[in-house]
């Protein structure tokens, strides 16, 4: 029997934490899911099959730089993302709104869309949800993201507001775009994204709008631009329970790992973030006893692994001593080291929260988790 186009189900429930998977035609996604980041093709400092080692079932690309480099239409003449990066399992494509933030200085934006400037060359490029839709399916996107706006959770309520509803305009015509995009639609799905920021009546607002719209899974948008864990996890408390329970809800830019265990106890099975990755690069690895800032001189005569409870192919063969040689000798191994282990141990923190919800013993996870990682 051919694997369905979207099918996600859920096997167990904790409280508010759950896990299940999501199955779709290049694959099974396991939830809760975290999604490395590969935002210009590539994991930064990984090989793709090297990251599917670390026990990745899906990852992330981005819509904007695809769209500057090397081009959406080139990338489908090359046989689509999945070959040009030899990723055979499912990608997720931001379509682009979160640029419409942070790249504010080099954007103009108006109820069609969003005309950017390159940061790359200085061209002008018009970003609309018809032309984030037609990216993502030259792409070849598994999961396609709808086109939004995220403004700052600290801008005046009116404006939050206002920037909620052009979202959900745009999630419309997302839907319709998306919709008429003949093969690819057959065989990808199309998520929403709720916004409105830290307030409730403005999330319940855009939520009614997205499933009156209806779409395959939901994100919770609009969070980890700045507004702290504490406003996070306080919009977290009534944000998902807004979102429908047969469909996955996604918590976009998330982060730390106590921030996915937060994130997981209150009913979100799919994130992404570019943090483990970052962090490899800049010296930093995670362990269950919390990071550990690889240049810090007390590591140069550790002959102890990054992580005696880590079962990656870093912690098997390389010293934080050896480590931390490469990071001082500014080494790119240090880099792909880093990162390597640092992917690894967000799919094992991914994996042992699967289990402890199965098990019903998710509460004294968290609690055990927390008594060592924030010691």
């Amino acid at each position: 029997m051919a694997a369905p186009r979207f099918a996600f189900r859920v096997d167990a429930v904790d409280d508010k934490a759950r896990t299940g998977a999501i199955a779709m035609r290049r694959g099974e996604i396991r939830t809760p899911a975290f999604m490395p980041v590969g935002t210009a093709a590539t994991v930064k400092a990984m090989k793709p099959e090297t990251v599917r080692t670390t026990g990745a079932d899906i990852l992330l690309g981005n819509t904007y730089h695809l769209m500057l480099r090397p081009g959406a239409e080139r990338v489908a003449r090359l046989g689509g993302l999945h070959a040009f990066m030899n990723w055979d399992r499912p990608i997720l494509t931001d379509s682009g709104g979160y640029q419409v933030m942070s790249l504010a200085a080099l954007r103009k934006l108006d109820e069609d869309g969003v005309q950017f400037r390159s940061h790359i060359d200085g061209a002008r490029h018009m970003l609309s949800p018809e032309r984030s839709m037609e990216i993502q399916r030259l792409l070849g996107s598994d999961i396609v993201m709808a086109f939004d706006e995220c403004p700052r959770a600290d801008r005046p309520r009116d404006e939050i507001a206002a920037s909620m509803e052009l979202s959900m305009r745009w999630a419309r015509r997302s839907r319709d775009a998306f919709d008429s995009g003949g093969e690819h639609a057959e065989g990808a799905a199309l998520f929403g994204i709720q916004q409105g920021a830290l307030d409730e009546d403005l999330r319940r607002v855009s939520a009614e709008k997205l499933i009156d719209i209806g779409f395959d899974g939901y994100a919770v948008g609009g969070l980890a631009v700045g507004e702290g864990q504490e406003a996070m996890f306080a919009t977290l408390d009534f944000a998902p329970d807004m979102l429908p329970q047969d469909r996955p809800r996604y918590l976009m830019g998330v982060g730390k790992p106590d921030d996915l265990v937060g994130a997981v106890e209150r009913g979100i099975d799919m994130f992404d973030c570019v943090l483990p990755t970052r962090s490899g690069r800049n010296g930093q690895a995670f362990t269950w006893n919390g990071p550990l800032n690889l240049r810090n001189a007390r590591h140069a005569e550790d002959t102890a692994p990054l992580d005696e409870r880590c079962k990656c192919s870093v912690c098997a063969s390389y010293s934080r001593a050896y480590l931390h040689h490469l990071h001082k000798a500014g080494e790119i191994l240090g880099a792909m080291l880093t990162t390597e282990h640092n992917l690894a141990f967000y799919q094992q923190l991914m994996e042992a929260m699967r289990q402890a919800i199965a098990t019903h013993s998710f509460t004294q996870f968290a609690i055990d988790f927390r008594r060592d990682y924030l010691r």
